[in-house]
């Protein structure tokens, strides 16, 4: 049950759910310093509480030869559309740009850099999917209502079968993650799970 702002509740449905580990890529949004560590520049507390079961989807990928793609929110001096909005973050090739220590990228893994919310706009991710013959992915990470929403939001119009544990994104406030979770459930049929549910299995 998630509790909303104004004392409203709401129940999801939280799947188990069972996905091919070579069909299957595991999408890690955002998780850099400027968002996640309490030095950046765009720290929510929030982005803390995400760690660990990121880190366990993380554990369970890899284990499973579930190919890891990392997001990486990308800006450089002067952003004219995101900078009026959010003030200066993520300049490239700064440490507040870079992925946190905890979730450290390894070497088999696929960084994409992103100049906008949504992962798809102006990338090869879509393309570099397909040619991995993926089209199952579980989509995690920050900020839930913003660049997940949108990520989301384009691999489902793109065909794509979408899982997102709730307890592995993260939002500024409350509204916005109980906002995040309706736009996922009734507008595009997200398979809402937690971590502990999702299994990358043949069987």
């Amino acid at each position: 049950m998630i509790l909303g702002v104004y004392g409203m509740s709401t129940e999801y449905n939280l799947q188990h759910v069972y996905l091919s580990p070579t069909k299957s890529a595991l999408i890690i949004v955002d998780m850099q310093n400027d968002f996640v560590h309490p030095d950046g520049k765009l720290f929510s507390t929030n982005s803390r509480n995400i760690i660990q079961p990121i880190h366990s989807l993380l554990n369970k990928a890899r284990q499973s030869g579930v190919k890891v793609i990392f997001t990486q929110d990308t800006h450089f001096q002067n952003d004219p559309v995101e900078f009026p909005i959010w003030g200066e973050h993520v300049i490239k090739g700064s440490w507040g740009w870079q992925i946190i220590d905890e979730l450290k990228p390894e070497e088999d893994d696929i960084i994409i850099e992103k100049l906008r919310y949504d992962a798809f706009f102006g990338t090869p991710l879509e393309h570099i999917l397909r040619i991995l013959k993926i089209d199952q992915l579980v989509i995690v990470g920050t900020v839930a209502n913003i660049c997940v929403l949108h990520t989301v939001s384009s691999a489902v119009l793109c065909n794509f079968k979408v899982s997102v544990p709730i307890d592995a994104i993260s939002a500024l406030n409350e509204f916005d993650y109980s906002l995040t979770l309706r736009q996922m459930d009734f507008l595009y049929k997200v398979q809402l799970t937690k971590e502990s549910l999702v299994y990358f299995t043949d069987k």
